[in-house]
């Protein structure tokens, strides 16, 4: 549809990706059409307008919305409609959505609408893209969705392509019409089905959650290397990661953690025999791979669900372009995708448990066999002792969270929607388990490198090493009280920007 950036990423409405998607939504990558989806686009509009010269009722598109689609929408009523459909499900709420998520929001619904399911007018399919390559982020409430299709949310994309609105553009909000006009862009007229193909679409629950899933990538690994660093501050038992007794028990997930909790512990003195050491660690210790192994299962779970969805329509109507027909379908139901989701987040809730119980064993002696809360003097010195009650609240309000919500919804629109899954509600909710999980990891790590200052000349594994020495680069060793608040932060900034696992090289991140 227009000449193609060479770095573009190029959508073909079946390989998005979580990494494109992060390249296109946080490091404001350009985006291109595949030629060939372009034509399915053109051919499945001309499915939609070949209906506006018979008689069959076409929800949408000649008939209305909602429990309103017994009423009739006449041709010469068709642009009416369609704006004013737009205009009345602007209905969100509460705090703007970050630009990031806006992007990946348009980039869902563009690459989805590639498939010429939806119907969509060329124009409208060229805007998503337009407004992309542009920088052009509509104003989207982020409240109000009940999760089966973000109709109350995406309708505000919608409202920005005809110029109403606001929108930021180049770093200032501004009127929709004032920033279309200094990109040499006309306000869209919208065609036949255009409104119902713009706000149909659960893309804003599914932007959300693409970056929530790839946080999520980078939370498992920052805690893996935290793990690591705790096993070598209490001097573990590292007979839980022997690839013998793994072998034993193939779990997918348990087995590829303890393998890569092998290569960052590889060359530390845990693994000489004649180390002393208890028979058996507390099981926040022993079972790490396999709650870790089973939080990477779950992630899995939810990203094979989640990139099927991001590559297949979920419109209704569905518009079958080979066929020229238009049928009624329920593809806006994404209880597939939602429901790994929701144990995604209970699984990082037993994570971050068990770094909760971790935390607090380094600060016992009788598991350390060093000074109580890890202070160099416990005569003078309190050390991490009110640590506790910090990371005893945020894994409390975790617990909290992880409670599944898909299942409290109400019945709406004249009891024709009887059912939903509330599904912005179940990716804001693991956001926020994410970045209260980043806080325990953080306060793990403050401990696992102070039990490990003060055990003095250990040899460390070669990864842990290096993660301790940048750790140590920012944060010097307790000796003295001080302002925790200010530690936990400077730690919680290494584990969000990845200094820490980028430090040796780990990540797990893929495709």
């Amino acid at each position: 549809m227009e000449h193609r950036h060479e770095d573009a990423v190029l959508l073909t409405g079946k390989t998005l990706s979580l990494l494109q998607i992060e390249a296109v939504a946080l490091h404001r990558r350009q985006v291109a059409i595949d030629p060939s989806q372009s034509a399915i686009v053109a051919n499945a509009n001309e499915v939609v307008l070949s209906y506006l010269h018979g008689n069959e009722a076409v929800y949408g598109l000649n008939r209305g919305v909602g429990l309103n689609k017994d009423r009739l929408v006449l041709a010469d009523a068709m642009a009416d409609f369609n704006r004013n459909l737009i205009r009345s499900h602007c209905a969100g709420t509460g705090p703007d959505a970050s630009e990031e998520t806006v992007r990946a929001a348009m980039l869902i619904r563009l690459n989805a609408a590639l498939n010429g399911h939806a119907g969509l007018s060329p124009d409208v399919v060229k805007r998503y893209m337009q407004f992309l390559n542009l920088g052009i982020h509509p104003i989207i409430p982020e409240l109000g969705s009940v999760g089966e299709a973000d109709i109350t949310l995406l309708s505000h994309i919608g409202l920005a392509m005809i110029g109403e609105g606001d929108v930021i553009y180049r770093g200032q909000r501004m009127p929709a019409g004032e920033a279309l006009q200094h990109a040499g862009l006309e306000p869209l007229r919208l065609g036949p089905k255009d409104g119902l193909g713009i706000v149909s679409s659960n893309a804003f629950s599914a932007g959300k959650a693409g970056l929530a899933l790839l946080d999520c990538v980078d939370l498992l690994d920052n805690f893996d290397m935290v793990l690591a660093l705790s096993l070598e501050g209490i001097r573990g038992n590292v007979s839980s990661i022997d690839p013998r007794v793994v072998a034993v028990r193939t779990e997918e997930g348990c087995t590829a953690t303890a393998s890569r909790i092998r290569g960052l512990l590889e060359g530390s003195d845990l693994w000489n025999p004649e180390l002393s050491r208890p028979l058996q660690d507390p099981i926040s210790f022993r079972s790490a791979p396999h709650i870790h192994g089973a939080a990477r299962s779950a992630l899995q779970a939810s990203l094979r669900q989640f990139l099927f969805h991001i590559n297949h329509s979920d419109d209704n109507p569905c518009v079958l372009p080979e066929e020229g027909v238009i049928i009624p379908s329920a593809h806006f139901e994404i209880i597939h995708w939602i429901l790994p989701l929701e144990g995604l987040a209970i699984a990082l809730a037993h994570v971050a448990k068990a770094s909760v119980q971790r935390t607090l064993r380094l600060g016992t002696p009788a598991f350390t066999g060093l000074p109580r809360f890890l202070s160099p003097d416990d005569q003078s010195v309190i050390g991490f002792s009110t640590l506790q009650k910090t990371i005893s609240s945020l894994e409390s309000e975790i617990r909290l969270l992880a409670q599944p919500s898909s299942l409290d919804s109400a019945v709406l629109a004249g009891d024709m929607e009887d059912l939903a899954v509330n599904a912005p509600l179940a990716v804001r909710k693991l956001e926020r388990i994410i970045d209260l999980s980043r806080h325990i990891a953080a306060i793990e790590m403050l401990h696992a490198a102070q039990a490990i200052h003060l055990r003095g000349e250990i040899r460390l594994g070669d990864g842990v090493e290096k993660a301790y020495s940048r750790f140590r680069e920012q944060i010097e060793p307790l000796e003295l009280d001080k302002v925790l608040s200010d530690e936990i932060r400077l730690a919680y900034e290494m584990i969000l920007d990845r200094s820490l696992i980028r430090s040796c090289s780990y990540s797990t991140r893929e495709g």
